[in-house]
């Protein structure tokens, strides 16, 4: 039987919601333009007002069995429409069940912007207050005092027992929307709260790890056992070993450099990016028209924003591998040769294939498009970021790894970190070396936790934007 209501068609009424769904856009804090979202009190009371429409309507349809099909009818078109790849993803879950709660769905929307500005949340208290004050269900003759003296009863209760806010969602069925307002606000500052202690430990960790690679006098880890293994086949130039001083370098900037403020704030963001359908970070992206044009910060920037993307689901996994690798005294030319000969086993790897289709592979394709064959623009990465996200990627992995060879043998190349060759040194302590390093630690030592099992790794987002 499908949609049957008598006033409406199912077409118009599709009209109306993509209409309430630009509304929700605006109302999460920015212009299509990027820029921010301007919203007084009498925009925010009609938004109020479209929201309380599609409550009624959708309240009205789910009450009587007459109805069901047409819910049925409505939501399969809802789904359309949230399926298509230009849809915002922060809305996919729209639904008539949503719709049955709009204003408390926009309201999220308005108090989960950021930033929260102080005349943005004037202009919402403002019109939630006005909307209270104006539902007809108010019989009393003095309508501000019972609602003030609501609102006193209510701050009592929470004063002693301050779960109350916390614990229990009102609705806007039992509860008035200023309720509804106060708990959104509540669980705001307490998600603040929760991220301020997050980036505070982070921010107490990543000095730690700063310090402690620096301090050449701190020798705790030369009590951690060694590879004794491989060591004695690789002792016959003592000279060639990697110095644990220089070691414990890498390994802190390595750490350092995932674990500093701005390396999260971008990955936070590239997992957001990337979150979407292929089309819209491609488009997102495609709007930046980078180009040899653009300034090389902004050419930079892009390539590390792809490289994180890239590598945003093994976060964890990555973090956990850098604190967990020991001293390792392989020297720096035999990391390489192990390294060169593992480029014919990725290219016959069978993840080789799961690797293209999936996210990650979409994301680096993008990359090596972008590069157009410029490796030398990688260089300006970091070694650590550099070494974990070409390794999940053969064809950038062999390009990145040929000019490493060239710079190892000392053959003409666009790009020079070093000048170990020049000077009759063996690479020991260089950019070079460290390079190697990485896609050893990562490629060789971490290949079953960096490759096998970093598909089902997830990744914590500590936080996208300044909270505040």
């Amino acid at each position: 039987m499908g949609w049957n209501h008598p006033d409406i068609s199912l077409d118009e009424m599709m009209k109306l919601i993509k209409g309430f769904v630009d509304i929700l856009i605006l109302a999460s804090g920015y212009q299509s333009s990027g820029l921010l979202a301007h919203w007084d009190s009498d925009n925010i009371n009609r938004a109020f007002q479209w929201a309380l429409f599609f409550e009624n309507v959708f309240r009205r349809l789910s009450c009587l069995d007459v109805y069901q099909e047409s819910i049925v009818e409505l939501d399969a078109a809802l789904f359309e429409m949230t399926s298509h790849p230009a849809f915002p993803q922060g809305l996919a879950q729209l639904s008539s069940a949503t719709l049955r709660r709009a204003r408390s769905f926009l309201l999220e929307h308005l108090l989960h912007t950021l930033p929260l500005r102080d005349s943005h949340l004037q202009a919402v208290l403002t019109a939630i207050i006005e909307v209270d004050l104006s539902d007809p269900s108010q019989t009393e003759h003095d309508c501000l005092n019972a609602y003030l003296n609501d609102l006193t009863l209510q701050n009592r209760i929470c004063m002693r027992d301050n779960s109350t806010f916390s614990d229990v969602t009102p609705t806007l069925e039992t509860e008035n929307f200023t309720k509804l307002a106060v708990h959104e606000l509540f669980g705001r500052q307490s998600s603040v709260s929760c991220i301020l202690i997050i980036e505070e430990g982070v921010n107490v960790l990543s000095n730690a790890v700063k310090n402690n690679g620096w301090k050449d006098s701190d020798c705790s880890l030369y009590g951690e056992p060694m590879n004794h293994e491989i060591v004695p086949t690789l002792l016959p130039i003592a000279d060639e070993l990697v110095d644990f001083v220089t070691w414990k370098q890498w390994k802190s900037r390595a750490l350092s450099y995932f674990l500093d403020k701005r390396t999260i704030r971008l990955v936070s963001g590239a997992s957001l990016i990337f979150s979407g359908a292929n089309e819209q970070w491609r488009k997102i992206f495609g709007q930046l028209n980078i180009s040899e044009k653009s300034s090389e910060n902004d050419l930079y920037e892009t390539i590390e924003l792809l490289l994180l993307g890239s590598i945003a689901s093994r976060w964890n996994c990555i973090i956990e591998h850098l604190m967990s690798v020991s001293y390792d005294s392989v020297t720096i030319s035999k990391q390489y040769h192990v390294l060169a000969n593992s480029v014919f086993e990725i290219s016959q790897s069978n993840q080789t294939e799961e690797i293209k289709i999936s996210k990650e592979g979409g994301i680096l394709d993008y990359l090596t498009r972008l590069l157009g064959g410029q490796i030398h623009l990688l260089w300006k990465s970091s070694p650590a970021l550099a070494a974990v996200s070409l390794t999940f990627w053969p064809t950038l992995f062999r390009v990145y790894l040929s000019e490493i060879e060239l710079q190892f043998k000392g053959k003409p190349s666009m790009i020079r970190c070093c000048n170990c060759i020049q000077d009759s040194n063996e690479h020991k302590d260089c950019e070079l070396a460290e390079r190697i390093w990485c896609l050893y630690i990562f490629h060789v030592c971490g290949s079953q936790i960096i490759r096998g099992g970093g598909m089902r790794c997830s990744i914590t987002v500590i936080y996208h934007a300044d909270p505040k």
